[in-house]
Order: structure tokens, then sequence, then C-alpha cells
């Protein structure tokens, strides 16, 4: 962008030139080999290590872009600092991530949810694991990630852009690291709720190595990494159905629905391989093959009460309660009939991602870079539940009384104690609701148990092909042209079945060789519970089940697959010359975008008494797209620059909305209606042939690189968004859809489908900054400060009746800050990070999204590490890390900040190891 000072210039090329190299792909104005070599020469070389070695590179990353960009650097090979790779990336100024089940998953970058976001991995675009396009960065280990920049400005050459912006991962280039260098890194965890349910552990570990190396006089590199790990979490947990307002007894007021209140202990496990092998024979060729594989396991166990209240059968509110504004804040309930849940979950994914990259210098002018990948998710879900109580269904067996208290740190409860929920002898096996009728014989009383069982495969083949012209004089310095072409096909399998005992109408005691020391429900006041093995009930064929499509036809239209075929054309100018004596860089670009998009699916029409129809069913569409961009910086004072960008840019539909699937729904007893909202025909389909999310941005920001260690950066940014894509009832012409017998007086009614709305605006700006205090005063040298401030707001309609609508994940204002100590071999940093309250987005019971809000939440982890080479012994550091000190709860709660949906607690996370490097 502008001429680094010296060390800035020996950080680049000693380190940070395999960061900028892996992501040549993406931004493509980066320096080249020649010229940071011809810096070095002229630089003098300053030793830096640990987290102002990080700090400067990333710092450097970011002065040598010409787009607007954040980054994030390892100290040396695996040494990112944080538990994960999405905490590294959730730091970053304009950044932040939603926890899940206690970890750091999705990514929203400027107030965009997920969907908004592009993940790559050296520059190459990922599949995912979801029903959608946003990645699970919780996937790819830290250990094995040498860098991450995040490009929230697209130029031409980046074709895996989005609205919110593209995060690249980056792994290690052989040849620019330069070294020999194997780094073993180990270390025990430990989760301070303990066993919340003894048959998982509250312990757990991480092991990583890495291995790179130089042969043949530095014309062949290799890089390998392996990463293990198992992660413990726990999890105490309230859930509140809603709040209804129309219960008798209320006189008006809103009252707990009902409540889950349950204990999780979950076991992750997951291993990942890295593999690089760099060749370069001359000064013209350099050849580089990536090879990424993740595989991830996911077991949990969940132990709680599902307590039907305001919306239980037969419940009663005792008339003395006590309201709050509209809320009935303490009362009791009388005939509370529990059901007693013991469920298991278990996701097993694997990653592949495998790319070849080739570059050959035609000759002083002209180059070529030829790449060729592929990358491939699998997912299988797996979701046992299975109930007891105290007999089978809601009228029979033994009931209690439960009082409740709503407090600030959620709903607190007290039992009868009538009933003891850890006997295995007044709590049995069988469905104490009625609930499910899966035998078909109109008791409703059937259901014991539901596995949900959906598959997910992603996969992805891509091939880029990119020329470029060198001009030596005059303001373009060079010329790009390329094509990238790619195909995508998603494919969700759903599978479901209900569960029956065979013992059926019997209840059935648990086997005392099922049983576990019961869980604790005392974090709400409800005392101990009953614990057993639901898996091996079920694999020991306690139940019978029933394909749950046969009984509910519309999980038929769960099913589906889409497929992409995209060819973006593109082309950009780099720029490189001075007005007024201050050099100005940049680019100005075009892709023309054209996409061919089909899929697959379900029609399914339900008739009357549930009798159906299935067959399937296609469609899609195809379509182009224009996106300009321009990038432009100019340096303003010395190590100052004001960046200014403007792009048209594109953000493709969620592909769970873009399926064929439909589902047709005939009431007979509504045939001889003429009231067009009170029609027998109604239904619900995707929408195969949705166009994107379409947006102009506008950025502009000013940088000062002060120092070697620090800056400061203000940017504004403005994006239009030019449509929204909502579900919306539309009217339906059902005159086609062929139903025995039927003759309505109308043919037709309302699906309910994803379509294309109005848009609107998002806004905001970022302060951010880093400070080493040595420049301060002599005293405070060792110590230093990352700080960054996040504003954002929006008014987006869905169409041009409705009123603004809240956007998943934008929070108002987000802060990350970190302190940290480095001096004498010793290590230490907090890091806290906060956001506003959100709407975010949950998996419902059903496993679709529902969208809650989520509180403000403040995050402090915290590290300490001690360097032993300050003692003569080389390469050898300890660490302890804490994650989560506070111990932050994640709450979600309907309109009223009042009415909690969820109240969960994970505790503290801690890590004690010691990492070797030589």
């Amino acid at each position: 962008m502008f001429k680094p000072n010296a060390l800035t210039t020996a950080l680049i090329a000693a380190g940070i030139s395999s960061t900028v190299w892996a992501a040549e792909d993406v931004a493509g104005d980066n320096p080249t080999a020649d010229e940071l070599a011809q810096r070095l020469e002229a630089a003098e070389v300053i030793q830096v290590r640990g987290i102002r070695r990080s700090l400067a590179l990333s710092q450097a990353v970011k002065m040598e872009n010409t787009s607007v960009v954040e980054a994030v650097s390892a100290e040396d090979i695996g040494k990112l600092p944080d538990a994960s790779i999405a905490e590294s990336i959730a730091r970053l100024p304009g950044l932040t991530s939603q926890r899940l089940e206690g970890r750091s998953q999705l990514v929203s970058v400027r107030g965009l949810s997920p969907d908004f976001t592009t993940a790559t991995l050296n520059g190459r675009e990922q599949v995912t694991t979801g029903d959608n396009r946003g990645v699970e960065f919780d996937q790819y280990p830290s250990e094995l990630m040498s860098g991450v920049v995040v490009y929230k400005t697209p130029d031409a050459s980046v074709t895996a852009q989005a609205i919110g912006g593209t995060v690249d991962m980056q792994t290690v280039r052989p040849l620019a690291h330069g070294d020999t260098t194997f780094n073993v890194t180990a270390r025990g965890e430990y989760n301070d709720l303990g066993e919340l349910n003894t048959d998982f552990s509250d312990t757990g570990y991480r092991f990583s190595a890495s291995y790179i190396d130089q042969f043949f006089d530095d014309r062949l590199g290799i890089a390998l990494g392996v990463s293990t790990m198992s992660q413990p979490n726990q999890e105490e947990r309230t859930h509140i159905w809603g709040y209804p307002t129309d219960y008798d007894g209320a006189d008006g007021n809103a009252v707990i629905g009902g409540y889950k209140p349950y204990v999780r202990s979950s076991e992750l496990d997951r291993d990942a391989l890295m593999f690089t092998m760099e060749f370069q024979p001359n000064d013209r060729l350099n050849t580089t093959l990536d090879v990424f594989y993740s595989q991830f396991n996911d077991r949990q166990i969940l132990r709680g009460i599902e307590m039907p209240l305001a919306w239980g059968d037969g419940v009663e509110l005792d008339p003395n309660y006590t309201v709050e504004d509209g809320l009935i804040t303490e009362g009791t309930f009388h005939n509370v009939k529990g059901l007693v849940r013991n469920d298991y979950t278990e996701t097993d994914a694997d990653n592949l991602s495998v790319g070849w990259n080739v570059d050959y210098i035609l000759n002083d002018d002209w180059s070529l870079n030829a790449d060729l990948s592929y990358s491939r998710a699998k997912r299988t879900f797996y979701a046992l539940e299975t109930y007891g109580g105290t007999d089978r269904g809601v009228a029979n067996g033994a009931k209690d009384s439960i009082g409740f208290r709503m407090t600030d740190s959620g709903v607190m409860f007290t039992p009868s104690g009538r009933i003891d929920y850890s006997d295995p002898n007044q709590i049995v096996l069988g469905a104490p609701q009625n609930w499910g009728d899966p035998e078909g014989n109109g008791q409703w009383n059937s259901q014991d148990g539901f596995i949900n069982n959906p598959d997910i495969e992603d996969e992805m083949v891509a091939f880029r092909l990119v020329g470029e012209r060198v001009f030596s004089q005059g303001a373009i310095a060079a010329m790009q042209f390329g094509v990238n072409v790619s195909e995508r096909t998603k494919t969700k399998e759903d599978n479901a079945y209900f569960l029956t005992l065979n013992e059926y109408p019997n209840t059935v005691r648990v086997p005392d060789q099922y049983l576990y020391a019961p869980a604790s429900l005392d974090f709400i006041g409800m005392g101990n519970l009953i614990a057993w093995d639901p898996v091996a009930l079920v694999n020991n064929d306690f139940y019978k089940m029933r394909n749950a499509a046969e009984i509910e036809p519309w999980r038929k239209t769960n099913s589906w697959e889409v497929q992409e075929r995209v060819a973006t054309f593109f082309t950009k100018a780099d720029i490189d010359t001075e007005i007024g004596y201050r050099r100005l860089t940049g680019n100005i670009g075009l892709q023309a975008v054209y996409t061919d998009q089909s899929s697959k699916g379900n029609e399914v029409t339900v008739i009357g008494d549930g009798d159906l129809e299935v067959v399937g069913n296609s469609g899609g569409t195809d379509y182009w797209e224009f996106l300009p961009s321009m990038n432009l910086g100019l340096e303003v004072a010395e190590d100052q620059v004001v960046r200014l960008a403007i792009a048209r840019t594109m953000a493709r539909a969620r592909m769970d909305q873009m399926h064929s699937s439909v589902e047709f729904n005939y009431d007979s007893s509504k045939e001889n209606s003429d009231d067009i909202n009170n029609s027998p025909w109604s239904g619900s389909a995707g929408n195969p042939e949705l166009k994107p999310w379409m947006a102009w941005q506008f950025d502009l920001s000013y940088e000062n690189y002060f120092a070697d260690e620090g800056y400061f950066a203000v940017a504004g940014f403005y994006k239009y968004l030019e449509n929204y894509i909502y579900h919306k009832d539309v009217l339906y012409d059902f005159s086609d859809v062929n139903i025995p017998g039927a003759n309505p007086v109308l043919d037709q009614g309302f699906i309910n489908t994803p379509m294309e709305g109005d848009g609107g605006h998002i806004y905001g700006f970022e302060l951010s900054g880093s400070l080493g205090f040595g420049m301060l005063h002599n005293a405070l040298d060792g110590f230093g400060t990352i700080v960054s401030y996040s504003y954002a707001d929006s008014s987006v309609k869905e169409d041009g009746d409705s009123e603004a609508i809240d956007l998943p994940g934008l929070s108002n204002d987000v802060v990350n800050a970190t302190l940290y100590y480095e001096k004498y071999g010793f290590q230490a940093r907090a890091s806290m990070r906060y956001r506003s309250e959100f709407l975010g987005e949950v998996a419902s019971t059903t496993l679709s999204r529902d969208k809650r809000y989520v509180e403000a939440e403040t995050v402090v982890d915290a590290q300490l590490s001690y360097d032993f080479s300050e003692l003569g012994v080389d390469g050898l550091v300890v660490l302890f890390q804490a994650n989560n000190l506070t111990d932050e709860p994640f709450v979600t709660y309907e309109n009223d900040e009042r009415m909690i949906k969820d109240h969960q607690r994970y505790g503290r996370n801690f890590m004690l190891g010691m990492s070797y490097t030589f």
C-alpha cells in the first residue's frame, strides 16, 4: 500500500509472506516475492517474538492490502491464542460470534448474520455441514492455521465474495516459511461445572503437532500438521415454552406456558489433518498442493423434566399470584404432570478440502495462474428422545404442585415434594402426556420417544484460471483477466421415527443395569432426577419404531437437493500512481456472474383424514449479475492512508429456502367456504427460483500506522440492500391438484414461501487501535492493548407495507478489548468481547430455525504463559488458559426482556499445557 518501515518490512519477508501469498488468489494486490526480497536487503532484521510478533504480522497484512481488511496471525505455527479459530476471528474489529452450546461457532461481520458471510480456505470457497452456507468455524482447528484475513470490501478477483465479508483461513506456505520447524502442543482441559451427568466426563485434552521443512536447495517444501481434541462441555439450562395471555385464571396477564429445565453434558471429539506440498523448480514455476481434513464427533446427553403449565391439560393456577406490569412473576400451578426426558444426540461430520495451484511466469510481462479445488462436507445428526413419568397419559398417575418465581438469573421452581423424580419406582418409562398417536388407536398417549436423523452432504468442484499483465510505466500497474467456474450440490435426507414401548399400553420400570446416578436439577430448585441410558434401551429393542413421515406427511418435504453451476468472468486493473507526490494505489474491476440453479424435492398433498399423495418435484432458474468494484487508497502522510471502496455485492439465498419441495393441504370441512381467508386449500413451499440478496456498499476509512506495533483506524460503511428475502403468504391456484371426491367452492388458497422483498439500509462505523504502552513511558515497556468498537444499525423492510424489521445477528454495539504483558519470557493477556442484544437464530425442537432476542453479553478470557528460552531451554513454553472467566450465561427472550425463553449457563473451561518448538 505504501512503503513500510524496517520492522514491518522484515516481518513481511520473514514471516507474513506465507500469509500474503496464501491470500493472493483472494486479494491479488500484495507485493511480489522480488519486491519483498529487495526490501529485506535494505531492512534491519529485528527479532520479534510472541504477542508483539503476532500483532506486527497482522498489522502488516492490514497495511499492505488494497482492500479494507482485518487480520489475525499466529505467533508461530500452532500458536494462535484461542481455543478455536471462531474465537480468534470474533476478536477482530467489526466482527462477533454467536455462542452455541458454550462455544463460538458462527461469525457475523458488520452486524450481518452468517447468511451474508463467505468462508474460504487458502482462497477457496468451503462447503458446509449445515442446511445453509454458514461455515461452522469450530471445525477448523486454530493450531493448524497460520492466520485469517477478513475482507470487508471485495475486489473483482474475489470470486467468493459476500455482502458481509469474506473470511479467508490460511495454512502455512513451507517455502515462504523458510525454516525447518517442528512444534508439538499438549493441553488438558477442565470444566468447573463438574460432571452434571456422571456418564460424561468434565475433563478433556488437546494435542497438535506440526512439521515444516524444505528440500533440494529450497525447491521443495512440505508442511504437515495433525490435531486431536476431546473437549468437555457442561450446561445448566432452563427453557420456557412461552407466555400466553389468554389462560383462564390469569386475568389477561402473561404467564409461563410450560418449562423444560435440564442439564447437558457433552464430549466434542475432533481430529484434523493439514498437508501442504510446494514445489518451485525455478524462478518461473511454483505449484502447491493443499489438503485439509477434519472429522468431528459431538456426543451429548440431556436430562430434564418437561412441565406443561398454563398450556397443560387440567393444570390450575393458584389465585394467589404476584403480577408486575402484566406479567405473573410468582405463583403456583396445581395438577402438573411432568414428563421426564433422557435424550441423547450425536453429530458426526467431516470436511475435506483439496486444492492444486500452479503459478507460471511466461515472461517479464505475463503470468498465468490455475487453481483446481474440491470441497466436501458430510453430516449425520442423531437426536434420540426417551420419555418417562408417573404413569401413561395425562389423566393417570401422580401429579405435582409447582411453585415458580422469576428472577434475573432465570426461573426458580419449588415442587410440592409429592413426587421423587429420582425414584425408579415412581418414574417409569412411558408417555405421561397425550402428545402423539403413532399406534393410531386414538388414545394419543403412545409416543414414548422420538428420533430425528437427518443427513447432509455438500460438495463443490471449482476451477480458476487467471492471466496477469504487468506494466512498468503508467498509472496501471497490472491487469488481470480470469474465469472461475464451480459446481455445488447440497443434499438433505430427512429421517425421523416415533418410538413406542414394546409393552404398550403398559409402562416399564427402568432396569437397574440401565440406571446411572441421578442428575441434579438443584440449580432451579427441582432436586434430583432419574438418569438412564437411552441409547442402550433403543439398542436392546425396548421400543418399536415407526417412520414419522407416515404419520406426519409434511416431513417428506424436508428432503431435497439444490445444485448451483456458477461461472464468474472478471477483469481487474491494479493502480499504482502518484497524486501531488502522494502515492495512490488500488484497483478497479468488474465481475460478470452467470448462475444456473436447480432443485429436486417432494410434492406432498395431504387429504382430509391424513391420506396423502407424494410425487417428485423440481424447479430452478438461471440469471446474470454484474458486480463492479473499486478500491482506492491515498497516502495522505507518512504511514497514513485514506481508503475509499465502492462495490456491488451479492449473497446467495439460503439453500434450505431454495428447495423445490411443496406441501399442499386440503381441509374438507371448509369445502363450502367462499372466503379466501378460510379456504380449504393451504400449503408451504421452498422457492427454487430465489435470486441472491444484492447490495451496493460504500466504505471510507482512515488508517494511521504510527509505530511498529501501533495503529489507529476509523472506518464508516453504508450498505444499500436492493432486496430482502423473507417468508410470505402467496395466493396460489390449486385447480391442478386432484383430490378424489372433492368439490370445493374455491380453487385458490395461500401457500407460505420465501420471496424477495424491498430491502433497505445497513450502516455504521468502526474504531480500532493497537498501542504498546512502552511508547508512553519506559516503565510500561511490555504492556499493551488492542481495542475496537463497532456500531451498526439498519432500516430494512420485508415489503412496502411492512414496518422496519430487526435483522438477525445485528448488535448495535460490539466491543473487543485485549490487555497484554510480554517481557522476560512471561506472557499474559486478558480479552473481553461485548455485544449488545440482537435477534439470534437458534435450533428449535424440530431442528428448524427460531428467531429469538439474545441478551447483551460480555465474555472474558485470559491466558498466561512462560517461555523457558529465558532459562536456556529453547522452544519450551508452558501455558494456562481460562475461557468464560465470568461464567457469562446465554439468555434469549421474547419481546419483553423479563419473558425469558432460554437461560443457559456453561461454566468456565480451564486449560493447562505446554508447547515445544525446535
